[in-house]
């Protein structure tokens, strides 16, 4: 653990906010991995997963929603504790002549523009997914647009790009490529999961998930954050947040 100042706070779209933390992020080392932050007042730390990050900075965004988060929300300045580089990111060999296929719901959103910037940087164009309910709620789209993704949006009321759930652009982008050049990677809430896998079972497609469960101490000590995989229960604080999709039983 280590102390962090904060650097900014602010809010970029509905209840979501963007934080950088300046601090020794040395422990970060691949996209997919998570942060703990402990907030003043409240016992238990927060897990939040990190947009990008140099040695000594952080980019994270988190959404204000329950008590912890909406004083995380008021706080401008000062110094928060952080254990950085927690759980095991994506770090699965991208398959040989496959386009990646990152698919981002809500809170999931943010691991997926570190992911896109490792992609680029090793000469591949990412398909980038990402849901959302409405207008309102949008962020990072600029970002990934600027890291070279190859950029699909689908909001639930149609105000933004396809009208509908994630599954809409995976379906365009299947018809457009072709099932067997596709590997996907994922990270969002469990219902948007299901969706996708059955899309991904019908087509046979690969892929891997990282895993959103509640966290007691986030270091893999108090196994609350547990689910079941076809190899046993598995913390998604230590083994994960990332699995293979044939790894979880869904």
């Amino acid at each position: 653990m280590a102390t962090f100042k904060i650097v900014s706070n602010r809010e970029v779209a509905t209840n979501t906010y963007e934080l950088w933390l300046e601090g020794d992020a040395s422990g970060m080392r691949t996209p997919g991995q998570f942060v703990t932050l402990t907030i003043p007042g409240f016992f238990l730390s927060r897990p939040l997963s990190v947009a990008e990050w140099t040695d000594t900075s952080m980019r994270i965004f988190y959404k204000a929603v329950g008590d912890g988060t909406k004083k995380l929300a008021s706080m401008k300045e000062g110094g928060l504790d952080v254990t950085t580089g927690l759980g095991n990111g994506y770090i699965h060999p991208h398959p040989e002549g496959k386009t990646p296929v990152l698919i981002a719901g809500g809170s999931g959103v943010p691991p997926m523009l570190g992911l896109t910037k490792k992609f680029v940087a090793e000469g591949l164009t990412p398909v980038v997914i990402l849901g959302f309910n409405r207008e309102d709620e949008l962020f990072l789209t600029e970002d990934f647009k600027e890291a070279g993704a190859d950029l699909r949006i689908a909001t639930a009321d149609g105000s933004v790009g396809a009208k509908g759930f994630v599954t809409t652009p995976l379906e365009e982008v299947i018809a457009e490529k072709g099932a067997d050049a596709l590997y996907v990677y994922a990270c969002g809430p469990l219902p948007m999961f299901r969706s996708v896998v059955s899309i991904m079972d019908r087509e046979q497609i690969d892929g891997s998930f990282s895993m959103e469960e509640r966290m007691g101490c986030g270091m893999g000590i108090c196994y609350g954050c547990s689910i079941k995989t076809k190899q046993g229960m598995r913390r998604v604080c230590k083994e994960g947040p990332v699995f293979k999709k044939e790894a979880i039983l869904w």
